[in-house]
Order: structure tokens, then sequence, then C-alpha cells
């Protein structure tokens, strides 16, 4: 009798703790840090965002659905950082139409987390996305 009365104790304790979930390094920052986790780009997409560091709600574009001449209003001239998650390559330009200056992101993960260092940054006004190999 005593050890079921240990045991319901011991269950009721339990019971009343917080679950505690292991923080990966995605969402291991909080709001009150100042710092926002950064939004991942789901497989087969391209995904340009507004901040350095894959920072702020990114721009996203399905690979299958093929390049973009410009870039919507949300995006256009404000890209810092762009990630591929998908199974092609990814090229985005300085100027419309694909004209101007230019990086390639490579397929599958590729990205670059700060387009300042390409000249690049808050440039991005159009998305090459085809299947040949950057270079």
């Amino acid at each position: 009798m005593i050890k079921t009365v240990k045991r319901v104790a011991a269950f009721a304790a339990l019971a009343l703790m917080p679950l505690a979930v292991p923080a990966t390094t995605a969402s291991a920052s909080s709001p009150a840090d100042g710092v926002q986790a950064a939004i991942d780009c789901p497989s087969g997409y391209v995904c340009i965002y507004p901040e350095i560091n894959f920072g702020g709600q990114p721009w996203v574009r399905r690979a299958v659905d093929g390049s973009v001449k410009d870039l919507p209003s949300e995006i256009r001239d404000r890209g810092s950082s762009i990630r591929n998650n998908s199974d092609r390559t990814a090229r985005v330009y300085e100027k419309r139409n694909y004209s101007g200056r230019w990086v390639c992101v490579t397929r599958s993960g590729g990205s670059i987390h700060d387009l300042r260092g390409y000249n690049l940054n808050d440039q991005t006004r159009s998305l090459k996305i085809n299947r040949n190999d950057c270079g």
C-alpha cells in the first residue's frame, strides 16, 4: 500500500512538471533576445530573405514554377540572403530580365547568407531557375 501511494505521488509530481523540449540552433533564440529564428526554406523551393543570415519573412518560389523576370514588390530590391533547396540552380540578378550583376546558388541546399559580399544586398530584381550548373 505504501509503494502504491509513493507511485501515485511520483506520477502526480511528474504531471505537474512542464515538458522540456530540447532547443535546436534554429529555435534557440527567443524574442526577448531580439533575435528571430530563421524560417526554413522548404524542399523544392528557392527562398530569398530580406535580412542577412536568412532573417525575416522569405519570399519563396517553387523551382518547378520557373524563373521570374521581375520579382514582386515584397522582395524586389530587398533580398539580403538566399537559400536553394531545389534540384535546380538559382541565379539572382540585380536588374529585371536577368541582367546586370548576378550570383549563382548551387542546388540541393546551396545558400548565400550575406549578399553584401557580392554587391547584391538589397539589389535583387530577377531570379533565373534552371538545370545548368553554376559556373
